[in-house]
C-alpha cells in the first residue's frame, strides 16, 4: 500500500484514503457474503446486568447527600486538573497520578491535550468507582456484582480503546497511511469468524509438535478422558506413581507447555512415574455426566488403571483448580469406603472447596447467570468453552481483552507467538448438566463443606473425614481461586497438611520452573486458622516451590524400582499403548 506523504497533492491523498476505505468495505462484503459464517459466541445478559444496574442506581439515589458531597469533591478536583492544564508546571491531582499500563506511552504526556484526556478519564473513573462502592441497601453479592460491572464499563470507556483518542493509534495511522486500520479490520473479521478474540499467532503452535511434547503413550481411554503415561528419563523410579488431574475446563498441557516450563517433564526427571488425564471436549456423548461420573468414571477409574499398570497399592494424586475441588470429594468417597490408603498423598494446585470467599468469580454465580447458561445450552448438552474463556478474561479485562483490541484492531500489529496465550485460547466445552450443578451446588450453595449436604456415588460427603496427607498450594495474586480461599483447605481436612503460598497467580504461580527464577514462595511449619496469621509468620524463599514439593513427596514414594515403560502393561500384558502422547482428545479444538 502506498503511504500518503506531505509531498502528495491533496487530490492524491484523498484518492489514497478513498482507496483504503474501499478496500475495507470490500473485505467486509466478502466476509458477510460467505455462505457459511460461523456464529459468534453467544452473548446474552448472562449475569442479569440490567437488573444489577437498576438496583445500583436506586441504591445510589437513596443517599442524595453522599452523591452531593462526592459531586462537590469531583468538581474541586476537576477544576484543579483544569488549572494544571492551563498552567504548565502546576502539580496534577494526586487522584490521577497512579501508573497505568494503558497510558505507558510517552505520547500521552507529550501532547497536553492527550495528557489532559488521560488524567480526566482517570479522575472520572475513580469517582465512578467510589460512587458505586459499598452502596447501602445491597447485599454483599450485589455489591460485588455492581462493582464488577461498573469496572467493566469504566475499563471499556478508556480513551486508549478508541482510535481518535489514542495518540499512538493516530501516529501509527499517519505513518502507515492507514494500513494499520486495514490490518486491524482483517484481524477483526478473522476473530468474528472464529467466534473469539485471538491473542497470539495460533499458527505458530501445534499440540504435539511444539507444545505438549513430553514423550509418552495413551494407555487407557473412555468417553471422559484419555490416560497418558510418560516415558521415564531415569533408570529407576519411585515405586509410588503420580496421577495428575488437570481441570476439565482447560487442556492439560498447561502443565506441559515447553520442555523448560513443563511440570510433567520435570516430575518425570525427579524419578516419578507420571500419568495425566486428558479430558475430552464435551459433546452429545457426555449429556448425562454429573459429579458421579467425574469422580467414578473419571478419577477413580484413572486411579484403578494407574495402580493396575504399576502394580502398586497406592498412588500420589494432584488436582488442579476445579479438579482439585472434585478430588476432595473423591477422597471423602474413598475414606467412606475404607479405601483411603489407595491415595498416598494429595496435592492441590490453586483449588477451593469452601466458596465463601471465592473472589470475583462469585459475580458469575447467581440465579440469573445459571438461568442464562440453561438457556444457552437448551439445544445442545454442552457449554461452549468460548463463553467460559470470555468469563475468565473479563476478570482481567484490561490485560486480556482491551489490550488486544488496541494492539490487534487499532494498531494492526501482527500476533506475537506466545505458548501460554495459545493454551489460553484453546478452550474446552464442558457438559452442560454437570456445569450447572457445579455452579449451583458447589459455588452458589457451598454444599461441599457442609457435611452430608452433597452425595457422590451414594456417599454423603464429609471432608472432615479426609486424613490423606495433603500438599496445598495457593497463588498470592490468584484472581480465580484466591489464596485466602485455597487456604481454607487446611481446616477442611483433618490429616497432615502443608501449605505453600506461591508468588504470582493462577497459572504463573503453578507453572514456575526452578530454571526461571521468576517468583518466590512462602512456607510455615505452623498452620494457623487464619490466612492472615499464616502470611504474617511465613518464611519467604526465592525461586520455584517445585523443589519444596518433591522434598515433601519423595519420602512418601517408597523404594526405587526399575523404570516403567509406557504401554508395556503389567505382568499380565494389559494396558498396551493406544497412541502416542498427547493423544487425540487434547487435539480437538472448538
Amino acid at each position: 500500500m502506498t503511504e500518503p506523504t506531505t509531498e502528495m497533492a491533496p487530490i492524491e491523498q484523498f484518492q489514497h484514503w478513498t482507496d483504503l476505505m474501499g478496500r475495507g468495505q470490500q473485505m467486509m462484503m466478502e466476509f458477510w457474503s460467505r455462505e457459511q459464517v460461523p456464529a459468534p459466541m453467544p452473548t446474552p445478559d448472562a449475569m442479569g446486568m440490567m437488573a444489577t444496574w437498576q438496583k445500583m442506581t436506586a441504591a445510589a439515589l437513596a443517599d442524595p447527600q453522599k452523591l452531593l458531597d462526592m459531586q462537590t469533591r469531583f468538581m474541586t478536583d476537576s477544576l484543579a486538573l483544569w488549572q494544571s492544564f492551563l498552567t504548565p508546571g502546576a502539580a496534577a491531582s494526586t487522584a490521577v497520578a497512579a501508573k497505568d499500563k494503558r497510558f505507558a506511552s510517552e505520547a500521552w504526556r507529550e501532547a497536553p491535550a492527550f495528557d489532559f484526556l488521560r488524567q480526566s478519564y482517570l479522575l472520572t473513573s475513580s469517582y465512578i468507582l467510589e460512587a458505586t462502592a459499598d452502596l447501602e441497601g445491597l447485599d454483599e453479592r450485589e455489591k460485588a456484582k455492581t462493582q464488577f460491572y461498573v469496572k467493566q464499563f469504566v475499563d471499556a470507556m478508556s480513551p486508549s480503546n478508541f482510535a481518535l483518542t489514542n495518540p499512538d493509534v493516530l501516529k501509527t495511522t499517519s505513518e502507515t497511511g492507514g494500513a494499520n486500520l486495514l490490518k486491524g479490520l482483517e484481524h477483526l473479521l478473522d476473530d468474528l469468524k472464529a467466534g473469539r478474540l485471538k491473542m497470539t499467532d495460533e499458527d505458530a503452535f501445534e499440540v504435539g509438535r511444539n507444545v505438549a511434547v513430553t514423550p509418552g503413550k495413551v494407555v487407557f481411554e473412555n468417553r471422559l478422558f484419555q490416560l497418558i503415561q510418560y516415558a521415564p528419563t531415569t533408570p529407576k523410579v519411585h515405586a509410588t506413581p503420580l496421577l495428575i488431574f488437570p481441570p476439565w475446563i482447560n487442556k492439560f498441557y498447561i502443565l506441559d507447555l515447553t520442555a523448560e516450563k513443563s511440570f510433567i517433564r520435570w516430575s518425570v526427571e525427579q524419578g516419578l512415574t507420571v500419568f495425566v488425564t486428558s479430558w475430552k471436549n464435551a459433546d452429545a456423548t457426555t449429556a448425562d455426566v454429573t459429579i458421579d461420573n467425574y469422580v467414578g468414571e473419571g478419577m477413580l477409574t484413572a486411579l484403578d488403571t494407574v495402580q493396575a499398570i504399576c502394580g502398586t497399592p497406592s498412588s500420589h494424586v494432584i488436582g488442579y483448580c476445579v479438579a482439585g475441588t472434585t478430588l476432595a470429594a473423591a477422597l471423602a468417597v474413598l475414606e467412606a469406603r475404607g479405601e483411603a490408603a489407595r491415595v498416598e498423598s494429595a496435592t492441590f494446585f490453586t483449588a477451593q472447596v469452601d466458596m465463601s470467599q471465592c473472589g470475583e468469580l462469585a459475580v458469575f454465580i447467581d440465579d440469573a447467570s445459571i438461568e442464562a447458561i440453561t438457556k444457552m445450552t437448551a439445544e445442545k448438552p454442552w457449554l461452549d468453552g468460548r463463553y467460559m474463556a470470555t468469563t475468565f478474561n473479563m476478570l482481567r479485562s484490561n490485560d486480556l481483552i482491551w489490550n488486544y483490541v488496541v494492539n490487534n484492531y487499532l494498531l494492526g500489529k501482527d500476533y506475537f507467538p506466545f505458548d501460554l496465550l495459545y493454551w489460553n485460547s484453546d478452550a474446552t466445552n464442558v457438559p452442560a448438566k454437570w456445569h450447572r450443578e457445579y455452579l449451583e451446588d458447589i459455588y452458589r450453595d457451598n454444599k461441599l463443606v457442609k457435611p452430608g449436604a452433597m452425595t457422590v456415588l451414594g456417599v454423603p460427603i464429609d471432608l472432615r473425614t479426609v486424613k490423606t496427607p495433603s500438599y496445598i498450594q495457593g497463588g498470592k495474586e490468584d484472581h480465580i481461586a484466591p489464596a485466602r480461599s485455597a487456604y481454607k483447605l487446611t481446616t477442611n481436612f483433618t490429616g497432615e497438611k502443608r501449605f505453600v503460598l506461591a508468588g504470582s497467580g493462577h497459572i504463573a504461580g503453578v507453572v514456575n520452573p526452578p530454571s526461571q527464577h521468576k517468583y518466590q514462595y512462602w512456607t510455615s511449619d505452623a498452620l494457623p486458622a487464619s490466612f492472615d496469621d499464616f502470611v504474617a509468620t511465613a518464611v519467604e524463599t526465592k525461586g520455584s516451590w517445585w523443589p519444596d514439593w518433591i522434598a515433601w513427596l519423595a519420602p512418601r514414594s517408597g523404594p526405587m524400582v526399575k523404570a516403567r515403560v509406557p504401554g508395556s502393561g503389567n505382568s499380565v500384558g494389559n494396558f498396551r499403548a493406544i497412541e502416542d502422547a498427547p493423544g487425540r482428545y487434547v487435539k480437538e479444538r472448538i
